[in-house]
């Protein structure tokens, strides 16, 4: 079996609220992350989804180390991490690397392109103007655009160029881990193909593992080796992403599925309804008879149970 090049460990984040009411009195815990673990291999692609609050950005941020986990463990080679601005940021930072949403506000206006991509490289040491160079040029053409391009700057790109600089950026340092923040929601239909399959072909060529957040199933569907849910804070489900898709056992992750247009996707959801319409299904606290959710998203959730119900297909089931 393949030694996992990320390990996460019963992460917790929880972060302190303010009271409510007439004087603002008492304090509130938000569980935005309550034990979350899962494994990253060399050359997968690892997709969290889950609706906007369930933690799936703030686990992202943990990992990329610009959150403090409140408990649990971070793993890299099976070494843990430092936190925020700890003795190994650097080591983190080179290793982890990160695509953001929006190409129109991720980079600055007032570089240009060679700007943008020398200012990693030299503050990670490497100073000798023909090796920035060198690296510039090869990232440039990696990702679709030329050498000649980086002289430019942002606002003489269109959003899909953009995108593409985003990821130049992200992989200039070359690091083994890259976190995809909805890589293509904010790019035109016509363009989010060619971004994807962009960044197919450099998870190919450069042996890349990717941690993906993303609401968009489509997107999911097609560049993900593994489908992790989410749901206040917790794993739900955990399977490949056939199985997360076409036998979707947990509510929560039924509904995210039937969310889909697509009425061969909706034949194997009825297929899998009455293939575990025996199974115990969550309920208490998180979800109702019919599945809805809970209100109260302050309660502290109980440990995660998973129970594996097909290989590495796990699926939490009713609490006590």
């Amino acid at each position: 079996m393949t030694a996992p090049l990320l390990q996460v460990d019963d992460l917790h984040v929880r972060f302190p609220i303010s009271g409510s009411g007439m004087f603002g009195t008492g304090r509130r815990t938000l569980y935005a992350v309550n034990g979350i673990s899962f494994d990253l291999v060399k050359g997968e692609c690892l997709s969290i989804v889950g609706e906007s609050g369930c933690g799936k950005s703030t686990t992202a941020l943990a990992i990329l180390g610009l959150q403090e986990p409140t408990d649990g463990a971070i793993r890299y080679h099976g070494q843990p991490f430092s936190g925020p601005g700890g003795p190994g940021r650097m080591e983190r930072a080179k290793a982890v690397q990160m695509v953001f949403q929006d190409p129109y506000s991720s980079l600055n206006p007032r570089q240009s392109v060679r700007t943008s991509l020398a200012a990693p490289l030299r503050l990670h040491g490497i100073t000798a103007a023909s090796e920035i160079a060198d690296r510039i040029e090869a990232m440039m053409t990696d990702v679709g655009l030329t050498p000649e391009q980086a002289s430019r700057y942002p606002h003489e790109f269109s959003g899909g160029q953009r995108q593409r600089i985003g990821i130049a950026r992200a992989l200039i340092l070359e690091p083994e881990i890259v976190v995809l923040d909805e890589p293509v929601s904010a790019l035109d239909v016509s363009i989010r193909a060619q971004i994807i399959n962009l960044l197919l072909d450099l998870q190919e060529k450069r042996g890349l593992s990717y941690l993906m957040i993303s609401h968009d199933l489509s997107v999911v569907e097609h560049m993900s080796d593994r489908v992790l849910v989410m749901f206040r804070g917790q794993m739900v489900e955990e399977g490949g992403w056939r199985q997360i898709f076409e036998t979707p056992v947990h509510p929560y992750t039924r509904r995210l599925i039937a969310a889909i247009p697509d009425p061969d996707i909706a034949t194997k959801q009825t297929e899998t309804l009455e293939r575990f319409a025996d199974m115990p299904m969550p309920g208490g606290r998180d979800f109702a008879s019919d599945g809805s959710k809970a209100p109260d998203v302050f309660v502290a959730p109980s440990p995660s149970e998973l129970v594996e119900i097909a290989p590495d297909h796990r699926v939490r089931l009713a609490l006590a």
